[in-house]
């Protein structure tokens, strides 16, 4: 049986993580398995959720198949997941996390690679290495900080502290919180409306914003400035930006 899923709903593709006897750990298998749902999406997908069948989102490296590995090959394996990761994170099209049960090592990893992350009621969070004697290697140590502080992540490291689906929100871990169960249906509500964004819009916020936090000012102002020229002149903006100024486009309201 496949351990990754595909369904598709209009614009958006469902990626699921379909390993709950294993509470939805990432084996290599399963690596190359998600590297191959995203290579597999066809161009009218225009943004992505991806999520863990059964009580779990994903409770991060299957440690059975790190057993008795060399250094060497234990650094060809966190190399294949920064592969894989980094065309997720980099990609064409937004993801968004449906995150339930545990979201722990690997699995918040995976978590950070994704753009939008929504948690339901059940979900935790932790990075138990520190007590398993390992380290991270699958991007945690570079994406994970950015959402929750470098400090926070050496306490969860050090000491083995987990943090409850309230905290969520407020610590950095997601964006969104939801009543259990509730995770798929928001991830997808999300999903949906990013899909009605103009891609060119949407490429933009994936491959410019984060690079433009991480340069110099000056820099990250000049790639400002050629991101919106080329994207304010894709023929779907000019006909967005047309609707807007004769009265027909949606305007912002408070909700």
């Amino acid at each position: 049986m496949s351990e990754i899923s595909t369904t598709h709903e209009g614009a958006v593709a469902h990626i699921r993580i379909e390993r709950p006897h294993k509470r939805n750990a990432i084996s290599d298998s399963v690596i190359l398995a998600i590297e191959a749902a995203f290579a597999a999406l066809p161009e009218s997908c225009r943004a992505v959720v991806i999520s863990g069948q059964g009580d779990h989102f994903c409770a991060g490296l299957d440690l059975s198949e790190i057993k008795g590995r060399t250094s060497v090959e234990g650094l060809h394996h966190s190399r294949q997941w920064h592969r894989v990761f980094d065309q997720m994170e980099k990609g064409t099209r937004p993801i968004v996390a449906a995150i339930h049960g545990a979201c722990v090592g690997g699995g918040m990893e995976l978590a950070a690679t994704c753009h939008i992350r929504v948690a339901d009621e059940t979900a935790f969070f932790a990075f138990p290495e520190g007590a398993r004697g390992i380290f991270v290697g699958g991007g945690g140590s570079v994406r994970a900080p950015k959402l929750i502080g470098t400090h926070r992540m050496l306490d969860m490291m050090l000491t083995g502290r987990v943090y409850k689906a309230a905290e969520a929100v407020p610590v950095g871990f997601a964006q969104y919180l939801v009543p259990a169960g509730g995770a798929v249906a928001k991830a997808m509500e999300l999903a949906q409306r990013i899909a009605t964004n103009a891609p060119m819009t949407n490429y933009a916020l994936i491959q410019a914003l984060p690079r433009i936090t991480e340069i110099p000012a000056d820099h990250g102002l000049l790639m400002e400035s050629l991101m919106a020229s080329v994207v304010e002149t894709a023929p779907e903006a000019q006909a967005r930006v047309q609707e807007f100024l004769d009265g027909r486009g949606p305007k912002v309201k408070a909700s």
